[in-house]
């Protein structure tokens, strides 16, 4: 699944059928979207503040709620600790999602159930993913001036007799690669 079938799918869902929002919509995401960042699922709902439904998007990094070209309200799976679902006549399926950032409530969401159990399943994978330990990255090219700095900065320690002349030049050698 791609972002655009993601979209597409719930504003059908959502039943907007404007071929503009669904642009804007995608457009909103993909500017935003982290290079390892994948869609997951995505289904319709509405924000308390807004009366008409929007879309909930589900990556591997955040839930998104999209409503008519406004910035989207972002919720890192990282945060979250819990999703549960109420059932409510005026406002039917409720997702309520607890996250460290806050809690966020999603009402008339279709298919709240599995929607929910997407959201806990990929929070789940998230917090895990974080609490690995990780190898360190490669040193990423250093900006001109960025590399200025560091050396600048590598110099007053030597000055000031923090670094001794074998620490200094090491350290200058990893910087300079």
């Amino acid at each position: 699944m791609d972002w655009t079938d993601l979209i597409d799918t719930a504003f059908d869902v959502a039943g907007n059928s404007s071929s503009s929002t669904r642009a804007e919509a995608l457009r909103t995401v993909e500017a935003s979207v982290a290079p390892d960042e994948k869609p997951v699922a995505s289904t319709a709902g509405r924000h308390p503040d807004h009366f008409r439904k929007g879309v909930l998007v589900l990556t591997t990094h955040r839930l998104l709620f999209l409503k008519d070209g406004k910035p989207p309200i972002p919720v890192p799976l990282s945060a979250v600790t819990d999703a549960t679902v109420t059932k409510s006549r005026i406002n039917g399926e409720v997702l309520l999602v607890v996250a460290l950032t806050g809690s966020h409530r999603f009402e008339d969401v279709v298919k709240a159930e599995v929607f929910a159990e997407q959201v806990r399943a990929a929070a789940r994978l998230s917090r895990e993913a974080a609490q690995k330990p990780q190898a360190a990255p490669a040193a990423a090219p250093s900006s001109g001036t960025d590399l200025l700095d560091q050396l600048e900065r590598l110099a007053a320690l030597h000055t000031a007799g923090a670094l001794t002349d074998e620490e200094f030049s090491r350290a200058k050698q990893r910087l300079i690669g």
